[in-house]
């Protein structure tokens, strides 16, 4: 039987969750980077784990039989960086990675130490894409599904 992931949403409160932020910077740049995300995806702000704050949700299911929900994007205030989810990774978006400025990126995660070091509507409309881009592969998966 497969695991329970500890990461899904709750009913934690986001507001007061970014006001522990230890750092003003950071914790302004949280603040900053929730609001891209609920305009960009019409949904709240939620908690999911106790770190993460999420927005939308998908179902997946693997070949290994793990299934669960997830936040189409996310990110949380680490203290090195600002980590942003961006779900379907990176690949499609070398062009918008090369105007955005300061950033470092892993698998699905885009790190980033302030705002002030990246280009903010180039985050947005990074954000917008990869959101499109989950919504068309759940679509598809559901279709196929």
């Amino acid at each position: 039987m497969a695991t329970a992931l500890k990461t899904q949403r709750n009913a934690g409160s986001v507001k007061q969750f970014l006001a522990k932020v230890p750092d003003e910077r950071r914790r302004d740049d949280a603040r900053a980077v929730s609001a891209i995300m609920e305009d960009v995806t019409g949904e709240k702000p939620a908690m999911w784990g106790t770190s993460m704050v999420g927005f939308g949700s998908y179902h997946y299911k693997y070949e290994s039989g793990q299934e669960g929900d997830w936040p189409l994007v996310a990110f949380a205030p680490r203290k090195d960086s600002l980590t942003l989810y961006i779900m379907p990774g990176f690949k499609e978006y070398s062009g918008l990675l090369e105007k955005l400025g300061k950033h470092k990126t892993g698998r699905s995660c885009l790190y980033i130490k302030s705002l002030a070091d990246v280009h903010v509507p180039t985050l947005k409309t990074l954000v917008r894409h990869s959101v499109k881009h989950m919504k068309k592969i759940v679509k598809e998966r559901t279709k196929g599904g």
